[in-house]
């Protein structure tokens, strides 16, 4: 698979986390956490990395660390 990078819509203080395939090539990730102090950041990546069975240092946030509307950058090794 390599290197991917998907579009990631962030819904944050939601009552439940949860990773859903949103459009064609992105996902929409309810956290629990609020967006403060990188809070919401911090739970998007653990997130992600039980979703996709990668580590955490696999995930890289390319753009929009303070925005919903994020890119992501994805390493699977495989």
């Amino acid at each position: 698979m390599g290197v991917q990078k998907i579009e990631v819509k962030v819904i944050p203080h939601a009552s439940q986390e949860k990773v859903l395939p949103f459009a064609s090539h992105g996902y929409k990730v309810y956290l629990r956490a609020k967006p403060i102090q990188g809070k919401a950041n911090e739970a998007l990546l653990r997130l992600l990395s039980d979703y996709f069975g990668i580590s955490k240092a696999s995930i890289k946030i390319l753009r929009g660390e303070k925005t919903r509307n994020k890119i992501v950058e994805i390493y699977n090794g495989k």
